[in-house]
C-alpha cells in the first residue's frame, strides 16, 4: 500500500472527506501535485486541509520543500492548515508482550506553520 492509500483510509477513518489530487503527467513522466505540494485535499465541518503523504524518513525534506512554495504560504495566510502524513514501520506487540510477526504502520504528523 502507498502512503497515498494509507493517508486516504487514515484521514477517511478520521471522518474527513477526502481525495488524491496528484496525477501523472505524461509528457513529463512523472507525478505532478496539486500547487507543487498537495497529495490530497479533505474536509469535514468547518476544516479544509491540505495534505502531503510520504514515507517517514521524507517528512522532513517534505515540510522544508513546502515552507518554500509561495503557494502553500499564501494558503497558509489565508488561516488555512497543512499536514504533512509520514508513513513508518514500527514493531508491534502482542497482548502478551511478546513481538509480533508483522510490524504496525504508523503515521507521523507534522503540522506545517
Amino acid at each position: 500500500m502507498t502512503p497515498t492509500a494509507r493517508t486516504l483510509k487514515y484521514l477517511r477513518d478520521l471522518g474527513y472527506t477526502a481525495a488524491v489530487t496528484e496525477h501523472w503527467n505524461a509528457h513529463i513522466m512523472r507525478r505532478q501535485d496539486l500547487f507543487g505540494f498537495v497529495d490530497i485535499i479533505a474536509f469535514q465541518e468547518g476544516e479544509v486541509i491540505f495534505v502531503q503523504a510520504t514515507s517517514g524518513s521524507n517528512t522532513s525534506a517534505r515540510v522544508h520543500k513546502i515552507e518554500a512554495n509561495k503557494h502553500a504560504q499564501r494558503w497558509l495566510e489565508c488561516g488555512n492548515r497543512i499536514l504533512v502524513i509520514g508513513w513508518r514501520q514500527l514493531v508491534a506487540y502482542n497482548k502478551d508482550g511478546q513481538k509480533a510477526k508483522r510490524k504496525k504502520w504508523e503515521p507521523k504528523i507534522v503540522e506545517v506553520i
